[in-house]
Formats: structure tokens, sequence, C-alpha cells
């Protein structure tokens, strides 16, 4: 049973925070990213602002998104994207579904014509991000570009360029923003960076480049793929980073590591995604905290060490590594609803748009609300992560 947690009245207004990084970590999930717009307005909402976003897949499209924006105009800029690529379907498939409102929740109903709906996006594309291609891929010989994915993502570039000011993101002093991806020839992981990189549409959209469904992107005579391949939650990125600060994280994740047995194949394909997507979170979190608490160990026997042997350069190395900043990682984690099938990372339906931001929304609010969630953690506790829905983990 979790402990009761006394939340406060509103998370209205809380302003600014204790860390000298206030980061943003957004995984990779398709469809389901409209929950971290819901979780970023209830950030607004208490104006925390970011200063740093990490993203990986439409984790990355928020996060230019975010960082691309003054920090009155996030908001619109996040609600115009997400509304534009669910805008109503034409065509045979999909125009028919989008009228229909099932209901009730968890119906085998709903779950039919959220299927109808992942089918449109399958068949048509969603308006200002992929189309399939025409004629398809296998048609193309190969070595060309048409012949290596199934959907053109062309129109996802216009789409970027009208809702983000890539200048903004380059502008010394602005948000910073990192974005992973994996390089198709060598199979490294890569992030670009905009404290080193120039960050442009192409960064973006190679972050997203999910095979076989769309096209590598070149960038400097390589060609990306989507970084979720090698891992999709960026917080790696954000604690390794040198030098060390004092850091809250919120690393809002769209598939969650723990669930629920399988009934049926449906369910089974969508279990397996989760945790191939999870990219075992928990797992990387906790090694991390037995890291730093080791450091703070190594800080408190060095207090003991004779100050010629810290003067050798041994003794330097293990100064540098004994650091004493703080880490505090918020976890908000989509949770699926019992409707939902293996297709919900393209059901890029209008309503369940809104039930995922709408999710998002209600899960920031109620952790902002617990004073324990934005608490500095100690020198001595080091590194301290939160998930409401677990209950506080130190």
């Amino acid at each position: 049973m979790l402990p009761r947690i006394m939340l406060q009245r509103t998370h209205r207004g809380i302003g600014r925070l204790p860390y000298e990084n206030v980061a943003l970590v957004l995984q990779g999930g398709g469809a389901l990213g409209a929950y971290q717009g819901g979780v970023y307005q209830a950030l607004h909402e208490a104006e925390i602002e970011p200063n740093w976003v990490a993203g990986i897949s439409i984790g990355s499209i928020n996060a230019a998104l975010i960082a691309g924006n003054a920090p009155d105009d996030r908001l619109p800029a996040l609600r115009g994207f997400w509304e534009g690529i669910t805008a109503p379907h034409g065509g045979l498939i999909g125009g028919a579904w989008d009228a229909i409102e099932p209901p009730s929740h968890g119906t085998d109903m709903r779950r039919w014509v959220n299927g109808a709906h992942a089918a449109a996006a399958m068949f048509q594309g969603t308006p200002g991000f992929f189309k399939p291609r025409l004629p398809p891929p296998y048609m193309h010989p190969p070595g060309c570009h048409e012949a290596t994915s199934y959907y053109d993502t062309s129109a996802l570039k216009k789409t970027l360029l009208d809702y983000v000011d890539f200048d903004r993101i380059n502008h010394d002093g602005g948000v910073r923003v990192s974005l992973g991806a994996v390089n198709v020839r060598t199979g490294n992981f890569a992030y670009f960076d905009s404290l080193t990189d120039v960050i442009k549409p192409e960064h973006v959209m190679a972050s997203g480049a999910l095979p076989p469904g769309f096209p590598a992107v070149e960038i400097d005579g390589e060609q990306y793929w989507d970084g979720g391949i090698v891992s999709n939650t960026p917080l790696q990125w954000v604690v390794q980073d040198r030098p060390m600060r004092d850091t809250i994280a919120f690393q809002v994740d769209l598939w969650s590591a723990q669930g629920q047995l399988p009934r049926d194949l449906p369910e089974v394909a969508m279990r397996q995604k989760e945790i191939q997507f999870s990219s075992r979170t928990r797992q990387n979190t906790d090694q991390f905290v037995k890291m730093q608490r080791l450091r703070v160990a190594l800080r408190k026997l060095l207090g003991q060490v004779p100050a010629e042997l810290l003067a050798s350069e041994e003794g330097q190395l293990l100064v540098e590594a004994a650091v004493d900043k703080v880490f505090r990682v918020v976890h908000l984690i989509y949770r699926s609803r019992q409707h939902e099938s293996d297709s919900k990372d393209y059901e890029f339906s209008r309503r369940s748009m809104r039930e995922h931001w709408e999710s998002g929304h209600l899960d920031a609010v109620r952790t902002l609300r617990d004073p324990e969630a934005l608490r500095r953690p100690t020198s001595d506790e080091c590194v301290v992560t939160y998930d409401l829905a677990r209950g506080n983990e130190s």
C-alpha cells in the first residue's frame, strides 16, 4: 500500500526551483507524445521553465517546440502542432471514423474505433507529418532514398519551420536542446546538442526517423535514424554532463516498464513494445543512484586523506570523481488505458490526443502539488527519485 501523500492546494506559481539545471527529459513514443504536452502545460502553469530539454523521437519534436519559442508562445506552439497532426482524416478509411464517439472507455467498441484510426494513419498518413510513398518503396530501385522507407516525411520539415524558431534554439543563453539519434553506418549513438551543434529541422527529423517507416536523414554526410533504436530515454545524457551541476530532471516516459500480464495477442504486442521502448528506465536510474552514492562516500573519505596524497595525480583523479552535486529525478510515466493496443503509438485521432494530453497534465499537476517531489536533496542523499504513482523513492 502506497504511503499517504499530503498535497498542496494548487500547483500554480511555484516559480524558481533550487537547482542549477531544470531539465525536461522526453522519451519517444509517437502519438503518445501529446502526454508530454500536458506535462509541460502543468510546468508552465507552475512557472517552472526548463533551461535544458533533451528528447528522442517524438520527444525531440516536443523539445524543439518548447525551446524554439518564447515562454508565452510554447503552449500555443505545442497545441498547434498536436491539433494539426491530428486533424480529421478525409477519404474512405479515416473520414467515417472521425465522427464516431464510442460510448465509454475500456469497451471493445473503443478499441475497434482506435484501430480504425490507426489504420487510417497507416494507409493515409498524418497531415503535416508523414504520408505513404506512392509508388511504394519496393517499386523504386535499390540505393535510392525512396526505396528505404514506407513514408515520406518531407511535410514535417515545413511543420517544424512553421512552429519552431531555430534561431532562438541556437542563440547563446537560450534553452539548451539535446536530441538523440543513431548513425546508420556505424551504429553509434549520437546526440545533437545546441551547445556544440547548430540545430536545424534535419536534426529533429533524424531523431524521429524510425525505420522502416521513416527514411534516414542526412546530416554532414552521414545518415541518421531514430535514437530510440539504441536508447529511448535521454536521461543518461543529462546526468553525465560535465561539469556536473545541481539538477532536477522531469523525466517524461511514454512507455511504462511495469505492466499487467497480457490477456490476448494485441496485449502481448503492446506489452512487448512497452518493455522494448521503456529502455530499462528504472535500471538506468538505479545505476546512476548507486554511482552517485559512491561519489558521496568517496568525498567523505577524501576528507581524511593527507593533503600530499590528494596532490598526487591519482589523488586528483579521485577528487574530480568525488563531486558533491545533487540530483532529483521526477518520473512522469504514461500508463496505458484499458482500450489501448499495440497501435497506440500511431493512433493519431484527435480524441486520443486530447486524452493523452489531459493525462500528462493531471499526472504533472498531482506531482507538483506534492512538496516532496521538488525538494532539493541533501548532499548526503545525493540523488533522490520520485514517482507519484509508486510513492516517493530515495
